[in-house]
């Protein structure tokens, strides 16, 4: 039986917060009122996959149209639902800030988080959802891929921000098939992103592939459920640094901190606290502007300091 849940347009959607990255920002405290990071001596080749704690990323998108008409597309009702369970990962969707670039188009049109790929076990029923909620029914067709066995469909739509959702149909999929996300990101200077992501994130690179819709090689990254797919269209594409941006949970921020500063990777909001909340957080840009924000809660905090993963 299938798992509505796990699909954008869901009907059962698990509410958790409907705060914005503007609001967190506001109410944040610097870290000399929420506990300064201590200086790290850190091991030679370090990076973050020592301390990435939830075994997915969120992703989050900020849009500029009324919020209802996103809560309609991603969740399938008119709801004040900011943050919904997508899978084994949230997605988050948040109005647009100030401090960020936006750029129209479509998945190479621009640099930046530009394509959200879900995956779907019955092909007639996405469609039928579409129909229902009065959208155009998206238009599957088959992905070329070397093993017959895998074969499988997959349809391009967008949101009602403009922005591109990758739609991929995997017969008899596993539960966790189902589960996963990718995060499309279209990046300027693929050596140098896949080494943010390989040597500084530390997540698993994956062998390229084709990737036929889009006339270009893909470049993998994954961590648990959620992977990250890096392509290039060239140097010279505008940035969008503002669309998307990727989320993670981690039982020992201070570690990112001190990382971060010793490769002197550009940090878009400081090691901080929230308060009233026991969450500590450092927002982090990869190579072409993309928010990777490190998240330590109260749960990932006290599993490290009981020793266990």
């Amino acid at each position: 039986m299938r798992d509505e849940r796990r699909i954008p347009l869901a009907l059962i959607v698990l509410a958790l917060s409907a705060a914005s990255d503007t609001w967190a920002q506001q109410q944040s405290c610097t870290t000399s009122d929420c506990g300064a990071s201590a200086e790290r001596v850190l091991p030679p080749g370090a990076t973050t996959a020592s301390v990435l704690w939830q075994p997915s990323m969120n992703v989050f998108r900020r849009f500029d149209v009324a919020a209802e008409r996103m809560y309609e597309f991603y969740v399938g009702n008119g709801g004040g639902v900011a943050r919904f369970q997508a899978g084994a990962q949230e997605l988050k969707l948040t109005r647009r800030v100030a401090n960020r670039h936006y750029e129209p188009g479509g998945v190479q049109d621009a640099t930046g988080l530009r394509l959200l790929t879900f995956y779907f076990a019955d092909e007639a029923a996405l469609t039928a959802r579409f129909m229902e909620h009065g959208l155009p029914a998206p238009v599957f067709a088959a992905v070329l891929k070397s093993d017959p066995r895998s074969a499988s469909r997959s349809a391009l739509a967008t949101d009602p921000d403009g922005q591109a959702v990758e739609l991929v149909i995997v017969p008899n999929a596993t539960p966790e098939q189902l589960a996963a996300i990718e995060v499309g990101v279209t990046v300027a200077d693929l050596e140098r992103s896949r080494a943010f992501y390989r040597t500084f994130v530390g997540l698993e690179e994956l062998p390229p592939v084709r990737d036929e819709r889009f006339g270009t090689t893909k470049y993998s990254f994954r961590h648990g459920a959620t992977t990250v797919s890096l392509r290039n269209f060239g140097k010279t594409l505008p940035a969008d640094d503002g669309s998307g941006g990727i989320q993670y949970v981690v039982s020992d921020v201070e570690h990112v901190d001190a990382l971060a500063k010793e490769r002197h990777i550009t940090i878009a909001e400081a090691l901080q606290g929230l308060r009233g909340f026991d969450l500590r957080t450092i927002w982090l840009d990869d190579p072409d502007g993309v928010t990777n924000y490190f998240a330590e809660t109260g749960a990932s905090r006290r599993a490290r300091v009981a020793g266990s993963p």
